[in-house]
């Protein structure tokens, strides 16, 4: 690791996004309301200050003899390589691999995301083997390690805020609890997530995690999440961190697994078409496939997996992006209307001009609608194909797999299995299996199955809960943090300019 002092520091403090010219990708919003950031910055804005999105300021382009050459590398390898492509030499190559080592030897299975065979033609990638059985593990280990290398680094304290269906307030809190530097506070819809990852949450003992449940739905905590980090002066004062997919590095962590999960299919199926089939409630997942593609790596088709809040599968189908009234599934971690990386994927829809961006946000603001004209929308369906899972076909999905295979889906990865079915074209589909079946075990009960729990889950029961349900405003959200993270911002004297330089 670096010494402090040493030169992350000195690229740290650079102006015009902490790294010289021509070191480092820069990030810019999909609204274009501020200069260019460099990597370190990117990570720790999270939600662009003039209200957009980061993204690269462009994408590295990858040669067939690139991804031919990464063919053969190790899980850990080839994060490293994606990485550094996008962080350049802001941190030193030895400290992020560092930060990468440590984030997969929490992982239970030796590839990290392997593959497992349900048919000649559809594998499930199975991002589930961290600490939480949820794939958001794959990038919020490494969030953690970046978020306490640069609490290290910078001699201050990350205060991380985040939002949850599920999940994602599990992944980050077992990323980052007990670790030296930060503090993180989780927002999820009281009553509305499973009851393993509300144990996974509420029985983490340590004193730098807060639970908050909200009297409401997962939009309602994306919204206050948006709010809070509007409120510039308050964001500013106690240094907040975004760990929802918000922040682009959950993005380029996950785009890994496109790649590794291609190279793997496709040495055992050389010559075939490959598909991904992705549950997706926020957009985040399948983006980082979107990006994948975009670089180089041949996908065939990106199929977004939604269940019955379908508002993804209207857009692709008829180019009107609208929330209906929010439904209750099988599967949580998708009950979302309003999905917060959309807007990245408009960016780049349209030729990423940032002006337009800013007005369909705002129309979307005033309106809650964006249409997209026909020509637009042939171009969004080159992107993506999409299809709406219903309840009861989620359950019949889990029950219709195990009895031919004996294969246990989650209901999430259930959805992005029969998506798959539902738009077989003959190529070969990788369905990405989110979640082990044990964290939604009511979905299992319900589908006639029984399942037995891993030892770590089993753990969680009778173990006592820490949690705190408050109204559903961004105003009871910020009184709970002044207390959490107290009158003073936790950044030391002597590291306050370093910071500010960050941030």
């Amino acid at each position: 690791m670096s010494r402090p002092g040493s030169s992350f520091l000195g690229r740290a403090a650079l102006p015009s996004g902490g790294a010289a010219k021509g070191d480092s990708m820069q990030y810019i919003s999909t609204r274009g309301g501020i200069a260019p950031v460099g990597f370190i910055q990117a990570v720790l804005m999270g939600l662009a200050d003039d209200g957009g999105l980061l993204v690269p300021e462009h994408l590295p382009q990858l040669s067939a003899a690139t991804l031919e050459q990464w063919r053969t590398l190790s899980y850990q390898e080839l994060t490293l390589e994606l990485l550094t492509l996008f962080a350049g030499d802001e941190l030193p190559r030895a400290d992020l691999r560092d930060i990468v080592q440590r984030s997969y030897a929490t992982f239970r299975h030796p590839d990290v995301t392997p593959l497992h065979r349900l048919q000649d033609d559809l594998y499930v990638l199975e991002l589930f083997h961290g600490p939480t059985f949820a794939f958001k593990d794959v990038a919020l280990q490494l969030l953690g390690n970046m978020y306490a290398y640069i609490s290290q680094q910078t001699g201050s304290i990350i205060h991380i805020l985040g939002a949850t269906s599920g999940d994602t307030g599990a992944s980050a809190i077992a990323g980052v609890s007990g670790k030296p530097g930060v503090r993180i506070c989780i927002l999820y819809p009281h009553g509305r997530v499973s009851e393993v990852q509300q144990l996974q949450m509420t029985t983490i003992a340590d004193e730098n995690v807060l639970n908050l449940a909200i009297e409401g739905t997962f939009d309602d905590a994306q919204r206050i999440i948006k709010e809070v980090f509007g409120d510039a002066a308050f964001k500013q004062r106690y240094h907040l961190r975004a760990i929802n997919s918000i922040n682009i590095l959950r993005i380029l962590a996950q785009v890994t697994y496109y790649f590794y999960a291609y190279f793997r299919v496709s040495e055992q199926q050389s010559g075939r078409s490959i598909s991904f089939s992705v549950p997706t409630g926020n957009f985040g997942d399948i983006f980082a496939g979107y990006l994948a593609k975009q670089m180089g790596l041949p996908i065939h088709r990106l199929i977004v997996a939604t269940n019955e809040n379908d508002i993804l599968v209207r857009f692709v189908q008829d180019g009107v992006y609208r929330p209906e009234a929010f439904r209750s599934t099988h599967s949580p971690s998708m009950d979302i209307q309003v999905a917060s990386n959309f807007e990245r994927y408009l960016y780049y829809l349209y030729g990423e001009n940032p002006a337009k961006v800013k007005d369909l946000m705002g129309e979307f603001r005033e309106k809650a609608l964006i249409s997209v004209p026909q020509a637009d929308l042939e171009r969004v369906r080159t992107d993506f194909a999409a299809r709406s899972i219903e309840n009861a076909a989620c359950l019949t999905t889990i029950s219709q797999v195990y009895a031919d295979s004996g294969y246990l889906l989650d209901p999430h990865t259930a959805c992005g299995v029969a998506a798959a079915g539902a738009e077989a074209t003959g190529d070969i589909t990788i369905a990405l299996a989110t979640a082990h079946p044990a964290k939604f075990n009511e979905a299992i009960a319900l589908s006639g199955l029984q399942q037995s729990f891993p030892d770590e889950i089993q753990a969680l029961f009778g173990k006592p809960q820490r949690q705190q349900v408050i109204p559903a405003t961004s105003q009871d959200v910020e009184r709970h943090l002044v207390e959490f993270f107290g009158a003073a911002s936790g950044v030391l004297p002597e590291q306050a300019e370093v910071l500010e330089t960050l941030s």
